[in-house]
Parts: structure tokens; sequence; C-alpha cells
């Protein structure tokens, strides 16, 4: 696992808030909430692809 993925988590979750407040702000909490969900499914996703790449690490050492 690399810095990079840290720094790209942090970058997804800053612009998250800020969209997030910008969009409260305007009234519009729907789209506030879709937003959020929407950096969440990302940053899982990118999660899901090291845990994988980690899971195939341990199969491939333990010879599974």
């Amino acid at each position: 696992m690399s810095i990079d993925l840290l720094f790209k988590i942090a970058a997804i979750g800053i612009l998250v808030a800020v969209l997030y407040q910008v969009l409260v702000r305007a009234g519009r909490e729907d789209q506030a909430m879709m937003t959020t969900l929407a950096g969440l499914i990302i940053v899982l996703t990118m999660v899901i692809k090291e845990v994988s790449g980690l899971f195939d690490t341990v199969r491939t050492i333990f010879n599974l």
C-alpha cells in the first residue's frame, strides 16, 4: 500500500465535506446526502481493491 492511496482518500474526504457544506447552505440537503454517499462508495471501491490485493498476496504466500 502506498501513501498515494491515503492522499487520494483524504482529498476525496475534503472535497465531499466542502460540497456537503455548500449544498446544505443552499438548501439542497438531498443532493448533499447523495454527494456524501457517492464519496463513500468511491472510497470503499478503492479500499476493496487494496484488500483484494492483500488476500491475493496471502493466498500466494501460503499456496492456497
